[in-house]
């Protein structure tokens, strides 16, 4: 396994001020290898599974099982919770043990679908964690290259890394950054683990955990998806052809998003004249199921981009978000990302075009931040005047691996 040292440190920085934290992401990301790595950190720990029928009986009979750990020394013990969300009334357990053991332990809280979507009711656990989440591979962990954070915000258009990162790209491009397939390095690995991946989170995760009646339905709305990626997504056109409600549509996807399918990006239109302001765009987990080369290539950078924006986050760096701009002259530019709702950076994606876009210019120009263009081919890097602005033109796999 790659080193985790990215979200081992995102765990550094978060349990040093909170003794519960939540750990969230896609089923086969790595959660469980993460979790050992943590707990090979902590002399004390205690893992508990609720998938395994003889922890959930431990849990059920004892609830507070995780006292009889055998203490090595004085520090305190790690406990490791995986999949507890499944258990019917575990926001008031974590609550408790939380109140009771948050002096005495640390907790950390492992699920593959967000926290939030389980077992609506009970008591709010507001104020007792942190969470981060733990994405698949992304060049800019690959890579080991990542700028600091505060460089990079004072200079983004700046590209201190060798153009040397263009074979781990186009595997990421072919396998994703699953572990599984990644590691395998071979394609009929990632078609196999792609096939079942899905069947297994749809047919038996979502349908657990959903009120969800007509898989079918479900399953076929999801085969659809890689051909809809990077354009503003219509739900009533997906509910005209699927011939179901367009309340359905809009409730699957939200389950999707929740269960870490896709992502969706929603509109920016401040100071952008007749713009788009509601249909968001989509992107998936796994980009390799997307077969149009250019819509893999802008989701790719996406996952980059949202990757890099949810650690700052978690960090507490600051409150970032990521967007598209398209107007209803259909000009666009594929992502900007926003700082305490204000424009940071504009990124657009082209394959080979190494022109600035004429959206891009002219965006950039209305909102007066730095831009990036994006090419997916080796050996890009220049500099385009923009007026007063500069749009720095560069192989993607070059800027993306100084993503912080």
């Amino acid at each position: 396994m790659k080193s985790r040292e990215l979200y081992l440190n995102l765990w550094r920085e978060l349990a040093g001020h909170k003794a519960m934290v939540f750990l969230v992401g896609p089923r086969q990301a790595g959660k469980t290898t993460l979790a050992r790595m943590i707990t090979g950190e902590f002399s004390n720990t205690v893992y508990f599974n609720w998938d395994l029928v003889t922890h959930k009986r431990l849990l059920l009979k004892n609830p507070t099982f995780f006292e009889q750990v055998n203490r090595k020394d004085e520090t305190a013990p790690l406990v490791v919770f995986d999949e507890i969300h499944k258990y019917r009334r575990w926001k008031n357990y974590l609550k408790g043990i939380y109140d009771q053991f948050s002096g005495q332990y640390r907790f950390l809280v492992l699920g593959s679908g967000r926290l939030d979507i389980f077992q609506k009711g009970g008591d709010s656990l507001a104020g007792r964690y942190f969470q981060f989440s733990l994405w698949p591979f992304t060049l800019a962990e690959l890579a080991a290259r990542r700028r600091p954070f505060k460089e990079f915000t004072r200079a983004p258009l700046e590209v201190p890394n060798p153009d040397s990162f263009g074979d781990v790209w186009k595997q990421l491009s072919t396998l994703t950054g699953f572990p599984e397939p990644y590691l395998s390095g071979q394609e009929t690995v990632y078609r196999r683990w792609s096939r079942s991946y899905h069947q297994q989170l749809i047919r038996e995760d979502i349908r657990n955990a959903t009120d969800i009646k007509n898989i079918d339905d479900t399953e076929t709305l999801f085969s659809i998806l890689p051909s809809k990626v990077g354009s503003p997504l219509s739900i009533d056109s997906l509910a005209r052809d699927l011939q179901v409600s367009f309340n359905s549509v809009r409730s699957w996807l939200g389950v999707f998003e929740s269960f870490f399918l896709l992502f969706r990006i929603s509109p920016w239109s401040k100071k952008v004249s007749r713009a788009i302001t509601k249909e968001r765009k989509l992107y998936l987990y796994d980009y390799a199921a997307v077969p149009d080369p250019a819509a893999r290539f802008e989701n790719m950078a996406a996952l980059e981009l949202l990757r890099a924006v949810s650690n700052w986050n978690d960090l507490g760096l600051g409150d970032f978000s990521l967007h598209y701009i398209r107007n209803r002259e259909k000009e666009e530019v594929d992502f900007l990302i926003a700082q305490e709702s204000k424009p940071l950076l504009l990124v657009e994606c082209k394959l080979s075009e190494e022109g600035a876009s004429k959206a891009l210019l002219k965006f950039q120009t209305l909102l007066d931040v730095p831009a990036v263009q994006l090419v997916n081919k080796p050996g890009v890097n220049r500099i385009i005047s923009n007026g007063r602005r500069k749009v720095r033109v560069v192989t993607a796999s070059r800027w993306l691996a100084g993503l912080p």
